[in-house]
């Protein structure tokens, strides 16, 4: 299946951001002892993080720093976003997931969000048992893993998805202009991805949103 996920250091920072946390608990569970479907369940979604990643558009820009905005995409790197009036857009790019890859993170998801349950119940019940369950940052790093799930489930418009895709075979064009109807699905979009990333923070909403307007 494909996603559009945006040329969006947002989105980015938030999907990187999951790395640390994820090898970190496959580490504490690793010294526990014996594999145990835990540690299978984190090590599997670090793998299909690992492999997303190398799919996403332009990260090793990201990675470098290199994030000049209009910036002339170089030979197999992406493409420019035009509205109709020929304004430059965030671009969209669509990358290619598989249900197992999905279903994996997920999985970790589900685990994360149960050890932060038990360390809420813990800490209600008054005990320490909370912070072993889970360190102070986990709750947002839990937050970061939901958004980041959200995005990459979000339904491609159909209109935005058959224009961006790569022909079989050969590279997709370097400039690529939206008709009216294009732009409409596309804002509605942006609109979505920037809801699910930024909601919550009427200042990361309003920086995030200027991004796309």
């Amino acid at each position: 299946m494909y996603v559009l996920v945006p040329d969006d250091p947002v989105f980015f920072a938030k999907f990187q951001s999951l790395e640390e946390p994820i090898l970190r608990r496959l580490y504490l569970l690793h010294g526990t002892g014996p594999e145990t479907d835990d540690e299978r369940t984190v090590a599997a979604a670090y793998d299909s993080w690992v492999q997303i990643l190398l799919r996403l558009p332009l990260w090793s820009r990201w990675q470098t720093g290199d994030t000049a905005t209009g910036a002339a995409p170089g030979a197999g790197t992406g493409h420019l976003l035009h509205g109709p009036r020929g304004d430059l857009l965030t671009s969209l790019y669509p990358i290619e997931v598989t249900g197992a890859e999905l279903a994996q993170l997920n999985a970790c998801l589900g685990l994360f969000g149960r050890r932060e349950g038990t360390a809420r119940d813990a800490a209600a019940g008054g005990t320490d048992a909370g912070a072993a369950a889970a360190p102070p940052d986990h709750e947002e790093t839990t937050d970061s893993f939901r958004r980041i799930m959200a995005v990459l489930s979000l339904p491609p418009p159909p209109l935005l998805l058959g224009l961006l895709l790569p022909p079989r075979g050969g590279a997709g064009a370097t400039t690529v202009t939206l008709r009216a109807e294009q732009e409409t699905a596309y804002r509605a979009y942006c609109e979505a991805i920037v809801t699910i990333l930024s909601a919550g923070d009427t200042f990361a909403y309003r920086s995030h949103r200027a991004m796309y307007l």
